[in-house]
C-alpha cells in the first residue's frame, strides 16, 4: 500500500533580501526548479525555512506563493507549529482555506508538557483541522522526543493523522516506529528528516524523506527514490553515496538554513545567503569548503 505522503519532499528555505524581507521572486524560482526536477512535495514554513523567524502572516503569504507556483504538480504540506496549541489550529485553518494538501506540526518547543499534554496537543489539532496531519519529531529543537507509543495511539485514534517526520539520529527508534505504527496503520507515512538516513529509511520500510539538501540537488534524492522503487539497488546505493558526500555541507556550516543558502549562492542561483538574526552569514572559509564539496560532486543547476 502506497502511503499518502511519500518520496522526496523539500523543507523549503525562505529566501530573504538584504533587508530581511522575503524575496518572493527567488522563492518562485526555487519552487519552479524543484517541481521541474520532480519532487513529490514541498514543505513551506519549515525548520529549514526559519519559520520561527517569520510572522504568521508572512507564513500565509509564503504558502500562497508556493500554491500558485506548484499549481497541483506536487503536494504542499506547510508547517503550523507553535508553542500554543490554539495558534497551531488558527494557522492550520487559515492554510486549509488556501487548499493545501496537509499540514506538519511539531511538539510545542518551550514548555516540556509531558506525554499527556503532548498527546492532547496533537489530538486537539486533529479534532479541529480537517486535513491530513504529519506529526514532526525533532527533539534537538523542541526538547521533546515523541514516544513511539504516542505515535501508535494517535495513528489508531485519528484517521487524519497520517504520518511522521523524524529528524532524530537514532536508527533503532526509526526502525521500531516503522514496525509498530505500520502494524496498526499500513498507510501511515514514515519520513526521515535526515538526508543521510534516506536510503536506510526506505530499506527498513519507510516511505521517503523531508530533507533539506533537496533544496540544492533534488535530482540526487529523486534518483535514489526512483531506483529503489524500481528495484535497482546498485544505482540507489551509488546515488546515496553522492548524497552522503553532499551531507558534509552540514559538517562545515553553522545551521541548516545557512548551509543551504550558502550552497545555493555558490551555485550562482538567485538565492541570496541572508538569514534573519540571530542566525548569521557563513564565513568565507565555510563558503570555500562548500565550494570544494560541490566541485567534487560536479553539481550544476
Amino acid at each position: 500500500m502506497v502511503s499518502r505522503f511519500h518520496g522526496v519532499i523539500v523543507p523549503l528555505i525562505t529566501p530573504f533580501k538584504d533587508d530581511y524581507s522575503i524575496d518572493f521572486g527567488a522563492t518562485r524560482w526555487l519552487i519552479r526548479r524543484l517541481v521541474e526536477k520532480g519532487v513529490h512535495g514541498i514543505f513551506p514554513y519549515s525548520t529549514t525555512g526559519e519559520f520561527v523567524h517569520l510572522k504568521p502572516e508572512e507564513g500565509v503569504e509564503l504558502v500562497k506563493t508556493v500554491m500558485e507556483e506548484v499549481a497541483g504538480r506536487a503536494y504542499v504540506i506547510p508547517g503550523i507549529s507553535a508553542n500554543c496549541t490554539e495558534h497551531s489550529i488558527e494557522m492550520g485553518l487559515n492554510l486549509k482555506d488556501l487548499g493545501v494538501d496537509g499540514v506538519i506540526v511539531t511538539p510545542p518547543y518551550f514548555f516540556n508538557v509531558g506525554r499527556e499534554g503532548l498527546k492532547l496537543h496533537f489530538a486537539r489539532i486533529a479534532e479541529k483541522i480537517d486535513l491530513p496531519i504529519i506529526v514532526y519529531n525533532i527533539p534537538s529543537t523542541t526538547g521533546i522526543n515523541i514516544p513511539i507509543e504516542t505515535y501508535v495511539e494517535l495513528a489508531e485514534e485519528y484517521s487524519n493523522i497520517v504520518g511522521a517526520k523524524v529528524t532524530y539520529s537514532n536508527l533503532s527508534y526509526l526502525r521500531k516506529l516503522i514496525q509498530d505504527v505500520k502494524d496498526v496503520r499500513r498507510d501511515f507515512s514514515i519520513l526521515t528528516g535526515l538526508d543521510e538516513y534516506f536510503l536506510y529509511t526506505l530499506m527498513i520500510g519507510g516511505d521517503g524523506g523531508i530533507m533539506a539538501l533537496a533544496n540544492i540537488a533534488p535530482q540526487i534524492h529523486i534518483e535514489i527514490y526512483n531506483a529503489w522503487i524500481k528495484g535497482d539497488f546498485t544505482k540507489a546505493y551509488r546515488e546515496f553515496k553522492n548524497l552522503l558526500e553532499l551531507v558534509k555541507i552540514y559538517d562545515v556550516a553553522t545551521s541548516y538554513p545557512t548551509a543551504i543558502k550558502t550552497t545555493l549562492k555558490v551555485l550562482n542561483t538567485p538565492i541570496k545567503p541572508y538569514v534573519r538574526p540571530p542566525l548569521t552569514l557563513e564565513k568565507q572559509e565555510v563558503e570555500e569548503e562548500i565550494k570544494k564539496i560541490i566541485s567534487r560532486l560536479r553539481i550544476t543547476l
